[in-house]
């Protein structure tokens, strides 16, 4: 999970995610809604890889890049889990002194 949150600390990643949550695209066609080096994206892209967070297939001489949705689906079960209602404290004994 560490990866992931690693991946997600970026916001050239995050858009890269944005981008993909639309169609599936190249690092090309990524590339072209950045004003980094194609070196700069491929990195970028290699880090969310690691992070399980996108999945590749080559289709002819082109690699595209789509969203794994599973991973994200695991990490919002996780998060999930902090929002869930806590129980209210319980005292066994009343306060000694109580404010009128």
């Amino acid at each position: 999970m560490n990866h992931v949150f690693k991946a997600l600390n970026d916001k050239t990643r995050r858009d890269i995610l944005e981008l993909l949550k639309k169609e599936d695209l190249t690092a090309g066609q990524i590339a072209t809604h950045f004003n980094f080096s194609k070196p700069t994206i491929s990195h970028h892209l290699d880090l969310l890889k690691q992070a399980e967070l996108l999945t590749s297939e080559k289709k002819g001489q082109f690699i595209y890049y789509s969203l794994n949705t599973t991973v994200m689906d695991e990490l919002l079960k996780w998060m999930l889990q902090f929002t869930a209602e806590k129980l209210p404290l319980t005292h066994k004994s009343k306060p000694k002194y109580e404010s009128r």
